[in-house]
C-alpha cells in the first residue's frame, strides 16, 4: 500500500520542462511544433468528434475556447472535422499560459482566420469572463496537479461553460518505451518538415539535442501524470456541479492508441 501511495505522489515531485516558467520559449515552441506535427500526423483526436459536437450543442456554445493550446496540436483537423461531420464553420480561439504565437500565427493564416488566437498569458484556472464558448483541453489536463485540476473544473461550471478535456496516450510501461526509442527518430529524419520553419530547431536538435532530449523526458512524465476516466469523473464529483452533466471514458483511436477524455455541460434535461 506505501509502494502504491509513493507512486501516486509522484505527480508532486515530476516535472516537465515546458511547464517551467524559466524554460527558454525557444525550446518550448519547438517542442509544442513537434507535438503538433505528431498529433496531426497520427490523426488522433478524431474519434472525440461527436463528444465535442454534443458539449457545444447541450451548452448552447458556437465558438470553442482551446486552453492550453501548446503548438496548436491537432486543432486544424479537429475544425475541418466538426465542418464536415455538422456543417457548421466553427472558430475557435487558441490560448495558452505561454502562447506560441508563431505557430498561432501559422495556423491562423492557414485557416484565413478561422482559428484566432490569444497573444496574452492565460491561465485555465481563471479564464477571463469575455472568453465565452465551448471550453476544449488537448493533451494538457495532466499538467495538473489535483487542486488546480479541480479548480480548472470549477471555474468552467461558474462560468456555465461547457468543457470537454482529452488526453491521448496509454498509461503503460510500453509507452514509456516507445518515446523513448521512437521519438529520437522522428526528430532525426522530420525535423526539417515541421512548422512554422526555424533555423534554432536544427541547431538544437541536430547539433545540441536539447529539444529531442526535453521532448522525450517530458512525455514520459507525460505518460506517468495521466490521469484515469475514473479520476477525471472524481474532480467533477467533487465540486459544486449538481446541475451539471458528465460524460468520461475512452475512446480507441489508430495505431491502437487510446484519448481519454471528460466532458461536462449544464444539465438543461434530464440524461441519465
Amino acid at each position: 500500500m506505501a509502494s502504491r501511495k509513493a507512486i501516486l505522489n509522484y505527480r508532486n515531485f515530476l516535472f516537465e520542462f515546458e511547464d517551467l516558467d524559466w524554460f527558454p520559449n525557444i525550446i518550448r515552441e519547438s517542442m509544442t511544433d513537434y507535438l503538433r506535427y505528431l498529433i496531426t500526423r497520427l490523426d488522433f483526436y478524431r474519434p472525440i468528434i461527436p463528444l465535442i459536437m454534443e458539449g457545444m450543442n447541450h451548452s448552447g456554445a458556437e465558438n470553442i475556447v482551446d486552453l492550453c493550446s501548446g503548438g496548436g496540436g491537432a486543432i486544424e483537423q479537429i475544425q475541418q472535422e466538426l465542418h464536415d461531420q455538422s456543417g457548421v464553420n466553427v472558430n475557435i480561439t487558441l490560448t495558452d499560459k505561454f502562447p506560441n504565437t508563431k505557430a498561432y500565427e501559422f495556423i491562423a493564416a492557414r485557416t484565413n482566420g478561422a482559428i484566432s488566437y490569444l497573444s496574452d498569458s492565460i491561465d485555465v484556472r481563471d479564464v477571463p469572463g469575455s472568453l465565452t464558448g465551448f471550453r476544449t483541453i488537448f493533451s494538457g489536463f495532466h499538467h495538473f496537479k489535483k487542486k488546480d485540476a479541480k479548480a480548472i473544473i470549477q471555474n468552467a461550471v461558474s462560468t456555465n461553460s461547457g468543457i470537454g478535456i482529452f488526453d491521448g496516450g496509454d498509461k503503460s510501461f510500453l509507452a514509456i518505451l516507445a518515446i523513448l526509442f521512437v521519438h529520437p527518430l522522428l526528430f532525426f529524419f522530420f525535423t526539417p518538415l515541421f512548422r512554422p520553419f526555424r533555423f534554432s530547431r536544427l541547431f538544437f536538435t541536430y547539433i545540441l539535442p536539447v529539444i529531442p532530449f526535453c521532448t522525450v523526458w517530458d512525455g514520459i512524465i507525460s505518460i506517468i501524470r495521466l490521469y484515469r476516466p475514473k479520476e477525471l469523473l472524481q474532480f467533477a464529483n467533487e465540486i459544486e456541479s449538481e446541475k451539471y452533466y458528465w460524460k468520461t471514458g475512452r475512446l480507441k483511436c489508430r495505431y491502437g492508441l487510446h484519448v481519454t477524455f471528460l466532458i461536462g455541460y449544464p444539465d438543461s434535461q434530464d440524461l441519465s
